[in-house]
């Protein structure tokens, strides 16, 4: 049996910091793992700026009640899960992922947690684990699966190399230049000819 484990935001849907910040004008909430690999430097700025504005919870998920899946990401995603067990592996949180799974057709995600005050204001987050994307892959592998990864940041390189197959999808060039080992895709047409072919490679 394979599964596919999936990012989520930059390859089914839009960047939730990046469209906050351009909601909010606050620049600095444009960095994404991207930019930044060390993702608690990376929360730890982002809770930061939120308190010094008295932003919440409510007022990032308004913004996600806003968002739609990518262009192409739907159809994909559909065809994918009728040919393959599908997993969402994220570093978002559920209070954030879940009504974006809604508009996916409720896919299976991994993900964290937040931690928000009576106020509505986030008080911290709770990681599921360290390097859960990594960890995710190899409990799945533990269970005799194969599995295809794909994702488009630096937080997902763990995830792609304990696959067995991992692939880029629209991943910048300073990403891709760090880890030219994983193949990059720029469609849902290439990444699907890719998760394929990793499946037949495998049955030989």
């Amino acid at each position: 049996m394979h599964i596919v484990c999936l990012d989520l935001e930059g390859v089914l849907v839009p960047e939730v910091w990046i469209n906050f910040a351009e909601k909010t004008g606050i620049e600095a909430l444009r960095l994404t793992t991207r930019d930044i690999p060390d993702y608690d430097q990376l929360m730890r700025g982002r809770l930061r700026i939120l308190a010094e504005h008295k932003l919440g919870l409510r007022e990032i998920q308004e913004v996600i009640s806003s968002m739609e899946p990518l262009e192409g990401a739907l159809d994909f995603l559909r065809q994918l899960r009728h040919d393959f067990q599908v997993i969402i592996v994220s570093d978002t949180f559920y209070e954030f992922g879940m009504p974006l799974m809604k508009k996916l057709g409720l896919p299976t995600l991994f993900c964290h947690s937040l931690k928000v005050g009576s106020d509505g204001l986030i008080q911290d987050y709770v990681l599921r684990q360290s390097d859960p994307k990594r960890h995710a892959v190899v409990a799945l592998k533990s269970l005799n699966f194969r599995v295809i990864a794909a994702g488009d940041s630096f937080n997902d390189t763990s995830m792609l190399g304990a696959a067995d197959a991992g692939f880029f999808f629209r991943a910048p060039a300073n990403v891709v230049q760090q880890f030219p080992q994983f193949p990059l895709t720029n469609t849902y047409s290439e990444l699907d000819t890719q998760i394929r072919a990793a499946r037949s490679n495998f049955e030989l």
